[in-house]
């Protein structure tokens, strides 16, 4: 296949560079355009207000375009200017820290490869349950079996496919499993410090809390070891309060008839 491969980790982080060589091995015609520096957390944001520039960078038979923007920027660009022919995948990863449950909102690396399935193409989102992965070569040949596998003429247009490796080797993780985002979120909290010169500065740290995490969830199955593919679909639109608030303002003088 024709792949546009992108991330939010950085062209140079090590998810992308071991899916790149799984890719390629695989025989598949791999085509980066990926953020120069790590976009981890900016979610769909796209840059309006500055220039985009591209760097190209050629290394250890690997070469790719780096972008100076967020993971939605590379996929725009890539689609609309830099690719000479369509892609028939867009794949992006492998990213650094699982994707599951509410970090999907968060994620660069589901925003990027959900711009791809906006624009009307097959897209996949790979992450790795693990914050400094040091060898990703398993997952990555993994996952390029999975894109190969996947008959994606019968997954619908605008659904995005989020697989999710466990924290362990490839030779210990367990069978793939479908299932549903988890609906446990965050504990936040903030640590605060003290720079050099004395002025306070705030860090965001938390976790899902595991007695929230419903059983066969993305995160609970993660947890476990399985590897994990939920596919996704981007309609914010909540049904039943629609049709409960059209029975609430009947009446009132509010124009409710929209559908």
């Amino acid at each position: 296949m024709k792949i546009l491969l992108t991330n939010d980790d950085g062209i140079q982080a090590v998810g992308i560079r071991a899916l790149y060589r799984g890719l390629c091995e695989a025989g598949h015609e791999v085509h980066v355009v990926a953020p120069i520096t790590e976009q981890s957390a900016v979610g769909h944001a796209v840059t309006l207000a500055s220039p985009l520039r591209v760097k190209e960078f050629r290394e250890n038979g690997f070469f790719g375009l780096g972008v100076s923007g967020t993971p939605a920027d590379c996929v725009k660009l890539a689609l609309s200017a830099l690719l000479s022919e369509p892609p028939e995948l867009v794949m992006s990863g492998i990213n650094s820290g699982a994707n599951v449950g509410v970090d999907i909102l968060y994620s660069g690396t589901v925003s990027a490869a959900t711009e791809g399935a906006l624009a009307g193409y097959p897209a996949l989102a790979v992450s790795v349950d693990d914050y400094a992965p040091v060898d990703l070569s398993g997952q990555g040949a993994y996952a390029a079996g999975f894109a190969a596998a996947v008959p994606w003429a019968e997954v619908p247009r605008g659904c995005v496919l989020n697989l999710n490796f466990p924290r362990r080797p490839m030779s210990e993780s367990l069978e793939l499993r479908l299932c549903p985002q988890t609906q446990a979120t965050y504990k936040d909290w903030f640590d605060e410090r003290t720079d050099p010169r004395g002025r306070t500065y705030y860090w965001l740290d938390g976790v899902i809390p595991g007695k929230s995490v419903s059983p066969g969830t993305d995160r609970d199955l993660l947890t476990q070891g399985y590897i994990t593919l939920t596919p996704l679909r981007f309609d914010f639109t909540d049904g039943p309060t629609l049709q409960r608030l059209k029975g609430l303002l009947d009446g009132k003088g509010i124009d409710a008839a929209g559908g």
